[in-house]
């Protein structure tokens, strides 16, 4: 639990789920369905009516924290304790909302879409404070949180199975009890998916709660060591087949430093745990499956958890920084002129090269077939740009961006090679390019 102001950190709290409470309500009046974590309570209100959605999820909730003691081997722990109270003013809250929110009745199955995406945003956005207070969850994340930490299990993964159980045992139940489905209808989908993109989107653009819990501590400013030493680095972003790897082999060699691509994937494998056959699989691009990016949009619902390309990203972060720190060196792509930002003789180059050498180098070095390089070349830059774009916020091909660019298709390997130590040494001598000529 976070220490720092604390009230105004259970204010957030509390704050947060009145507001994901009221986001339920809202979903439960779309008549469309709600929020996979209340599709339960709500079929079983439908059930019995006579008790309320609120009191459901308190009982379901109350399970929930019931299973986590069970796999915890009954140690009832801090986490476990605070979300007791919590699981209590959750229901609590769903019914005073409901109880709000009673002359709300949708009439046209456009305005009940309407307020199902109005309840995403709302839902979301109390999620939102719940996350930014750090001191406690509801019960739904903190069985996910247990069982992937006790189990060593994707934690997206398994926030999409026990949602999934949970809608599949509200939809047994309702149709057993109802003979017809309702309670959980696209609206319930709709949640699903959107719920957690709302949360990263409002994390990424709402910054007045982290000014009001700052502290004076967390405003300092330290300095790492990467960007006060005087080694110098060379980064080498690239098109696919421009000979960017080639070319930095080259400058490494003839400067008498070290050489980092493909290292980097053994460095990061045994930095983070991964397999080096995991590493270099997942690390520069983004999956870009449905199911992916539904488990995905999960991480957004915890702090404690990271989602496995994030921790890959933080985890090679690290790894390129220490490199940076100890060593003069050459290092191709991985962001890394976004990742050592700051560092003193830092020299970042972009290679880039024609259509017809970039495809001749493809067919070449890694035996394609002339037919199939140009989708090759496309798919790859296309993975590069979205990595970049993703996680530093920047166009990968901005030229901007970069010190130097040289187009390998008019200089060749060595000529590029030779050119870049060149306008490196200008630079890290502190001379303009006017001195040098």
């Amino acid at each position: 639990m976070r220490k720092e102001k604390i009230g105004l950190r259970i204010l957030l709290l509390v704050a947060g789920i009145f507001i994901i409470s009221h986001g339920v309500a809202l979903s439960i009046r779309s008549d469309l369905g709600t929020s996979p974590i209340s599709s339960i309570p709500y079929v079983f209100n439908l059930i019995l009516p006579k008790i309320t959605v609120g009191t459901f999820a308190i009982l379901m909730n109350s399970t929930l924290v019931l299973i986590q003691v069970i796999i915890l081997k009954g140690k009832l722990g801090t986490a476990q304790l605070l979300q007791i109270p919590l699981l209590v003013l959750f229901g609590i809250f769903i019914d005073l909302n409901l109880y709000l929110t009673q002359p709300l009745v949708p009439d046209h199955y456009i305005w009940q879409l309407l307020t199902i995406i109005l309840s995403c945003f709302v839902m979301a956005f109390g999620i939102f404070l719940e996350l930014k207070a750090d001191v406690g969850y509801l019960p739904g994340e903190g069985l996910t949180l247990v069982i992937s930490e006790t189990f060593q299990k994707n934690f997206g993964k398994i926030k999409v199975a026990i949602d999934s159980t949970i809608v599949a045992t509200a939809v047994i139940c309702v149709l057993l009890f109802h003979g017809r489905l309702e309670g959980v209808r696209e609206g319930t989908v709709i949640a699903a998916i959107f719920v957690g993109a709302i949360v990263q989107l409002y994390r990424k653009r709402i910054s007045f709660v982290d000014r009001l819990l700052a502290t004076s501590k967390s405003m300092e400013f330290v300095a790492e060591p990467y960007m006060t030493t005087d080694n110098f680095v060379i980064t080498i972003s690239r098109q696919y087949g421009s000979g960017g790897h080639a070319v930095g082999e080259r400058i490494a060699r003839k400067l008498g430093v070290a050489f980092y691509d493909s290292k980097l994937i053994d460095l990061t494998a045994v930095a983070s745990g991964f397999t080096p056959e995991y590493v270099e699989k997942h690390e520069q691009k983004l999956p870009n499956g449905l199911l992916y990016k539904l488990y995905n949009q999960n991480y957004a619902y915890v702090n404690e958890a990271t989602p496995p390309n994030d921790k890959l990203f933080m985890v090679q972060t690290r790894v390129i920084r220490d490199i940076a720190a100890s060593e003069s060196c050459v290092i191709v792509g991985r962001a890394a002129n976004f990742i050592l930002k700051g560092h003193k003789n830092c020299f970042n180059v972009f290679v880039h090269a024609d259509q017809e050498f970039r495809k001749k180098r493809v067919v070449h070095d890694y035996m394609l077939k002339p037919e199939d390089a140009e989708k090759v070349m496309e798919r790859k830059d296309k993975e590069r740009s979205s990595y970049n774009r993703h996680y530093t916020g920047r166009e990968w091909d901005d030229l901007n961006v970069y010190d130097m660019t040289v187009e390998t298709s008019l200089f060749g390997v060595e000529g590029t090679a030779d050119m870049i130590i060149k306008a490196a040494k200008v630079r890290f001598s502190g001379r303009s390019g006017e001195e040098e000529c």
